[in-house]
């Protein structure tokens, strides 16, 4: 995994710069205001998926999981919660071809 640096947003704006998606995932590290942009280059659709650990009332929070897709770019919201014991956030894809991605947080 692959752990994804944010992007400022300010009020001049961003142009952000994607990299592709890791095969194994990918991880942030929790902040205020981060948003995820999956931009899906390819012919058909891809599942993009927080991972959520943990558990409450004896059930284990449940993943988030979003289907991208082909040729459209979606941005999801990164809720501090979602990190793990390690302290990250856990972001894993179906398939990783034509697929990129940029970490973006207000400013």
């Amino acid at each position: 995994m692959a752990l994804l640096a944010p992007q400022a947003v300010d009020v001049d704006g961003l142009k952000p710069t994607f990299t592709a998606a890791v095969g194994g995932g990918d991880t942030i590290a929790p902040a205020e205001g981060l948003v995820l942009a999956v931009t899906n280059g390819d012919a058909s659709a891809k599942t993009v998926t927080l991972v959520r650990s943990g558990s409450q009332y004896g059930q284990a929070n449940p993943d988030v999981a979003r289907s991208v897709p082909a040729g459209e770019t979606w941005f999801f919201q990164i809720p501090r919660e979602f990190a793990d014991s390690d302290g990250l956030i856990d972001v894993t894809y179906s398939a990783v071809t034509s697929v990129t991605v940029a970490l973006l947080q207000a400013a």
